[in-house]
């Protein structure tokens, strides 16, 4: 595993400051609406959301969620996700989250949509996910995560990843332990096309 590390930071308790960031919210017949980001997790509303896969030789850019942040701190995911605001292209909110919690940009691919749900905490996850994938060349670009998202980041193999959720899931975003187990085979033919 090849780290780059951020020392970890407080939560302190207060409210996120998106929590009330509008996001689109999806109904059934996939028509959008307005919502605050909180509000879609506390209440389980289906909305929109991104995933960025940065892959490097055959390893997978993994980046640690900050403590500070509301939902799955501590965790480790994918490169980055987020949710596009309301209004936003899912093109455009995948580069920019790229390159505000990492540091960085590259060209980006979409590689599909994906829905799932899962109660993480007190929180639930209702999300239709836009997936996009990047792939670094030579040593790749200096990576500058945010410390106000990102502790940590490191890039593994897949089978690395694989057996390290067998062995400890409950350090995995649940979204990523999804991925991982049901996607894991589009995941590799993009792990082997870097």
């Amino acid at each position: 595993m090849n780290r780059i590390s951020q020392s970890p930071a407080s939560t302190g308790g207060a409210r996120p400051r998106d929590a009330d960031e509008l996001i689109e919210a999806l109904d059934a017949t996939g028509s959008p609406r307005p919502i605050g980001k909180l509000e879609a997790h506390e209440r389980s509303i289906r909305h929109r959301a991104i995933s960025v896969f940065v892959f490097r030789r055959g390893e997978l850019l993994l980046q640690q969620r900050s403590a500070t942040k509301y939902h799955s701190p501590n965790l480790w995911a994918n490169t980055c996700c987020s949710h596009p605001r309301w209004g936003e292209d899912v093109e455009a909110c995948a580069a920019r989250r790229l390159r505000e919690e990492m540091g960085f940009s590259l060209p980006l691919t979409p590689f599909g949509i994906v829905e799932y749900q899962a109660q993480v905490g007190h929180l639930y996850e209702h999300e239709v996910v836009h997936r996009f994938h990047g792939i670094v060349t030579g040593s790749g670009p200096d990576l500058m995560p945010d410390p106000d998202e990102v502790q940590d980041a490191a890039w593994m193999s897949l089978s690395d990843i694989a057996a390290d959720i067998r062995d400890r899931p409950g350090r995995y975003a649940p979204w990523f332990v999804i991925y991982m187990r049901e996607h894991i085979d589009v995941l590799r033919m993009l792990a082997h096309a870097s």
